[in-house]
């Protein structure tokens, strides 16, 4: 009897912080909203009007109310967006994004810092990380076009006008 109170003594008081724990009480959504799909802890949780949408992550696509056609994949990819037309795979990819449109990162952090660059394509983990307004870039590899005063350093990147 006395083993038993020892044991009881020593596992309610973990249990008891398991279950105030904050993974122990997230709650993991799943379901369907304006033909789009999500999955995750307040994934696609503010869309409004935005259609289409495919959310999958931890506060992917987080504060997105009316961009339409964006799919976030990882834990807080397009958290903050808005805009439109839009892929991120990968933790926090396109993280920052409000209202830029035709973007594409794959990698962890791949254009974390874009905020209404457009037509950009960033692949590789820190792939165009400092990148926030600029346009038609392409960047492949890890860190590529990822900005140091002024100069690029990069793998392999490309810097386009729109003509």
């Amino acid at each position: 009897m006395k083993n038993r109170s020892k044991i009881l003594m020593v596992i309610l008081p973990v249990l008891a912080c398991l279950a105030l724990s904050p993974q122990a009480r997230a709650t993991c959504l799943d379901g369907c909203s304006g033909f789009g799909t999500f999955q995750g802890d307040d994934a696609l949780i503010s869309n409004t009007t935005g259609f289409v949408n495919t959310a999958f992550g931890w506060r992917s696509l987080f504060t997105n109310t009316d961009g339409s056609f964006n799919t976030g994949v990882g834990g807080g990819a397009l958290a903050v967006n808005d805009g439109s037309s839009n892929t991120a795979v990968g933790a926090a990819a396109l993280l920052l994004n409000t209202t830029g449109f035709n973007n594409t990162a794959v990698g962890t952090d791949a254009m974390v810092f874009n905020d209404t660059g457009s037509s950009n394509v960033a692949v590789g983990d820190f792939a165009s990380f400092d990148n926030t307004t600029g346009f038609s870039n392409v960047a492949i590899g890890s860190g590529a076009m990822t900005f140091a005063n002024g100069f690029l350093t990069q793998p392999w990147a490309s810097q386009q006008e729109i003509i």
